[in-house]
C-alpha cells in the first residue's frame, strides 16, 4: 500500500517527511511512500504482512480487512500479537 496523497491539516506541514524513519526512508516524503507491506489475501483479510507508522517510524506487524462493501478499511497493527496492538479504519473518500 502506497500513500498517494496527503491532505493539509492546518499547523502541519504540507509535504512531510519521515523523520524518524531509519535507513533508505529517512528524511523521505510521505507522499509516495510504501507503507503497506507483504501481505498475502487468505480468504478473508490481508494478513501476514507489515505496516509502516510515517510518525514514529517504526514498523508493526498487520492485518486489513474492507468493511461497508469496500468503503471503510480496518487495520489492526500490533508487536507480537494481535492482543498488544490498535486498529485504525481509513474510510474510503469520493473523488
Amino acid at each position: 500500500g502506497t500513500i498517494i496523497h496527503i491532505y493539509p491539516i492546518a499547523g502541519q506541514p504540507d509535504d512531510p517527511v519521515c523523520e524518524t524513519c531509519e535507513g533508505a526512508l529517512k528524511d523521505k516524503p510521505v507522499d509516495g511512500m510504501t507503507i503497506l507491506k507483504g501481505l498475502t489475501w487468505d480468504g478473508k483479510k490481508w494478513s501476514g504482512g507489515t505496516v509502516l507508522d510515517p510518525e514514529n517510524g517504526k514498523t508493526y506487524k498487520c492485518f486489513i480487512e474492507l468493511e461497508d462493501g469496500g468503503r471503510k478499511l480496518k487495520l489492526r497493527g500490533f508487536v507480537g500479537g494481535p492482543l498488544l496492538g490498535r486498529t485504525q479504519y481509513w474510510h474510503r473518500l469520493d473523488p
